[in-house]
């Protein structure tokens, strides 16, 4: 397969994953931690409750994004031909992108905005991609 198209594709498919994950954990902390009252789909009602939660709320959120930002990378790592680590920040970079318009739509207190923005995309998508490449060397 053509380089280019392996580096593409990488991106595409550490998107994906990590969104797959992203998903799977933020339906599960709806589950185990309900708002009372609130219907997880409604961004109306969200955007009004959110800002009076407390800290267990905000758990499932932000292990959704590290660890959809750390398995997309670490996929995009894996499948791109050559720089890993760039495209492993690639997606990380498109999932800290998403987590800004997610705290802009969704405002919550400023701990959790500043913790998701700084901890949850950009260092997670580096670790995955250090990982990848790790996991190339080991392959080979």
């Amino acid at each position: 397969m053509h380089p280019i198209i392996r580096n593409i594709l990488a991106v595409i498919f550490g998107w994906f994953t990590g969104s797959v994950i992203n998903m799977s954990l933020i339906q599960l902390g709806n589950k185990l931690f309900p708002i009372p009252g609130i219907d997880p789909n409604d961004m109306t009602a969200l955007a009004e409750v959110i800002p009076t939660l407390n800290a267990q709320y905000f758990i499932f959120p932000f292990l959704a994004h590290a660890l959809g930002t750390l398995t997309g990378a670490i996929v995009a790592g894996l499948i791109a031909f050559n720089h890993k680590i760039k495209f492993a920040l690639t997606v990380g970079g498109l999932f800290l992108l998403g987590g800004i318009m997610v705290n802009y739509m969704l405002p919550g207190p400023t701990w959790f905005a500043i913790a998701d923005i700084v901890l949850a995309y950009i260092p997670m998508a580096w670790i995955g991609g250090k990982i990848a490449i790790r996991k190339s060397k080991t392959k080979n």
